[in-house]
């Protein structure tokens, strides 16, 4: 299996993360809404607490247009409740104009003193259907000026979407010194690959066979060395551990009972970003899979039936759960984003059986992203290339 090189400092270590189900996605059955699992402020901050508590190192809190809580104003109320843990905010580029963005997420990073974390989204919005060359070359811009915001004492830009000139940034600068909060990003497109490896600096894959990982961070790492760049590589997926793999299949198969097909075709296609290249990925995924859902030794695909985007879970044993992890860090990956159903009860057994036996980090901000070839070190004040 190829395994792609990287010179980031703490290679024994992962960011482990969980995720706080904003977008109306936490059940104890898929597909039948439960009124104490809603998406609200108390439930989600809830999840985000429980994170912290159990020792995650990060917690998504992503993004929708049609449900669910604004991630921003989440994400900033979360600030005088936790500590420690890092918030990953999902954003999407082209929602908010890209000057008064960069001043929201200066901010928000001042409030959580530097734990702050960005997910960049390409996608539509509501009403509109884009080209994708289109949207990834405004998300290019939004990232572009944003980097501008942060690092420079002034913003000249001129694309083929967005024109300023002459705007001063001050008090743009965010609390993180070294060019702002780590970006993180997911797409499988040629122009998402481009895209991420110019700019970006943790690749985010969703659940798929270990070869095909391996080829998707094999193509955007090649990207990256073009640019004299090296990238982190992450997976967001489910996850369902027990003490022993046939409790774990049982549970798997438990919150899928009560699932009706179509109601849970409805929830995918409520996604804007529900006919994408990955989308398509996760449901070739389920096509693929034996007649129990498993495509993979532990990868099981049910969880896509009731939703859209990342769409399988890793089933097992607490050893079994630790092989793969361990397969995966070898493969190159040390950033997890995890989440299961319900997602506080999920989180408590991770963090009982998995957690710590694992020694995790959170991504270095302090260092630059090298080329393959060189040892990492500190770079001249911190700035990260």
């Amino acid at each position: 299996m190829t395994v792609v090189p990287i010179t980031s400092p703490d290679l024994d270590a992962a960011e482990v993360s969980w995720f706080s189900a904003l977008c109306s996605d936490d059940y104890q059955f898929l597909g039948v809404p439960d009124g104490d699992l809603r998406s609200s402020w108390e439930h989600c901050s809830d999840i985000v607490k429980t994170a912290e508590e159990q020792g995650f190192r990060n917690i998504l809190c992503p993004s929708s247009y049609q449900v669910g809580q604004d991630t921003l104003s989440f994400v900033a109320g979360c600030a005088p409740i936790t500590d420690k843990i890092n918030l990953l905010a999902a954003v999407r580029c082209g929602e908010m104009q890209p000057i008064m963005l960069a001043r929201t997420v200066a901010t928000l990073d001042h409030m959580l003193q530097g734990r702050l974390t960005i997910n960049i989204i390409s996608s539509d919005f509501p009403g509109q259907k884009e080209e994708s060359s289109y949207r990834y070359k405004r998300s290019r811009e939004v990232v572009e000026i944003l980097k501008q915001a942060w690092t420079q004492d002034e913003i000249n830009f001129e694309g083929e979407v967005y024109n300023f000139q002459g705007l001063t940034t001050d008090p743009v600068r965010p609390y993180q010194q070294n060019g702002g909060p780590l970006l993180y990003f997911g797409g499988y497109s040629p122009d998402a690959l481009e895209l991420c490896g110019q700019h970006c600096d943790v690749y985010l894959m969703w659940p798929e066979k270990m070869d095909e990982l391996a080829g998707r961070m094999k193509a955007v790492n090649a990207v990256a060395e073009r640019y004299d760049r090296t990238l982190d590589y992450g997976l967001r997926v489910h996850m369902i551990v027990r003490d022993t793999e046939a409790e774990a299949r049982e549970y798997a198969d438990h919150i899928v009972s009560k699932l009706d097909d179509e109601y849970g075709r409805m929830i995918r296609e409520r996604a804007l970003d529900s006919t994408s290249l990955g989308v398509s990925h996760q449901a070739k995924n389920r096509e693929l899979a034996d007649k129990f859902g498993y495509i993979e030794q532990n990868l099981w695909t049910g969880v896509g039936r009731a939703r859209s985007g990342c769409g399988a879970a890793l089933v097992g044993s607490t050893d079994q759960v630790m092989s793969k992890i361990e397969e995966y860090q070898k493969m190159g990956i040390r950033a997890f984003i995890f989440s299961g159903y319900p997602h506080i009860e999920e989180a408590k057994h991770f963090g009982a059986r998995v957690l710590p036996n694992l020694k995790t980090c959170s991504l270095p901000h302090e260092y630059g992203r090298v080329p393959a070839s060189t040892p990492a070190t500190p770079l001249g004040n911190g700035v990260r290339r």
